[in-house]
């Protein structure tokens, strides 16, 4: 028997094992990996796209999702991390958990006998980053040779997006105020697959020619206490249509939402003709659905 396979961060696959499962993502007939069979998905921090997309992702692959909340479990105050996760894995094919800490996620791979998928933690979201490069690939036909500009936090969405951008081939970019840029740790991890990362201090200058122009909310689920902080520090880094007048011709604007009209995007750049916030939602769906066709098949 195989040992599972596991995805916390996106370069836990290669890159040829990237777009496999972009290409499963893709397709319109997925093998039913999941027949017969459940996931438990373990939700710390609440959320709508990841808890609709997985469900539903498990259903198209024949399987039966089972979302637990934080206080069904409480876990490491009603029972370890560890023996959560060795319990699930008598009932469920695959666990995916979505946690404060990403430490947690590497414990429960330490002992879970099934594929573990983060789908999201503070350091990483790569069931997002899948989503994004497969919404860049269906609106430009590939990924590689694209300039993807990111404007604002480098948090754990854009850290994902710039390791999953740089196996796929494609330009990374960032810009962001003193203090909330790529550490050095994680200009070597993107490094490490092939990719770099640059850092820009302008926005209008990260952004021009930028095939994807992206941004997150500035005040993420848990920074609550930071928020006039970085308020102030991200001020001048909205998206608006000045800025996206800078990128290329055929530019589109990705989220990975909830967003802030007004804050970190104007409203008429979200809901604009060049935003893609909604196929890139449903995308999450089918990202997921090719990357658990991939690890079951892998385990």
């Amino acid at each position: 028997m195989k040992p599972p396979r596991h995805l916390l961060e996106v370069d836990d696959l290669s890159p040829a094992e990237l777009v496999e499962v972009l290409d499963l993502a893709d397709d319109p007939s997925p093998p039913q990996a999941l027949d017969g069979k459940g996931m438990a998905l373990l939700f710390e921090k609440p959320s709508a796209r990841t808890r609709h997309s997985m469900e539903m992702a498990v259903v198209q692959l024949g399987g039966h999702p089972v979302s637990v909340a934080k206080g069904e479990v409480d876990i490491d105050n009603r029972e370890s991390a560890e023996d959560v996760v060795r319990t699930l894995a008598c009932y469920h094919a695959a666990i995916g958990a979505r946690v404060f800490d990403h430490n947690l996620l590497t414990r429960m791979v330490a002992v879970s006998p099934v594929p573990v998928v983060n789908m999201l933690s503070d350091q990483a979201h790569p069931l997002q980053a899948l989503g994004d490069l497969l919404t860049v690939k269906q609106a430009f036909g590939e990924v590689s040779g694209r300039r993807i500009t990111f404007v604002g936090d480098a948090n754990n969405v854009s850290r994902s997006l710039a390791i999953a951008a740089g196996m796929a081939g494609a330009e990374f970019v960032i810009s962001g105020p003193p203090g909330y840029r790529l550490s050095s740790a994680d200009l070597d991890r993107i490094s490490a697959t092939g990719g770099a990362a640059e850092i820009i201090d302008d926005p209008a200058e990260a952004v021009a020619d930028a095939h994807v122009v992206y941004t997150d909310v500035w005040v993420s689920m848990g920074e609550e206490k930071q928020s006039s902080e970085k308020m102030d520090a991200f001020a001048s880094y909205t998206v608006d249509e000045a800025l996206m007048g800078q990128a290329a011709p055929d530019a589109i604007f990705l989220h990975c939402l909830p967003a802030r009209p007004g804050l970190e995007v104007t409203e008429q750049v979200l809901y604009g003709p060049q935003s893609r916030i909604w196929q890139q939602a449903e995308n999450r769906m089918h990202a997921a659905r090719g990357l658990l066709a991939f690890l079951l098949e892998a385990s």
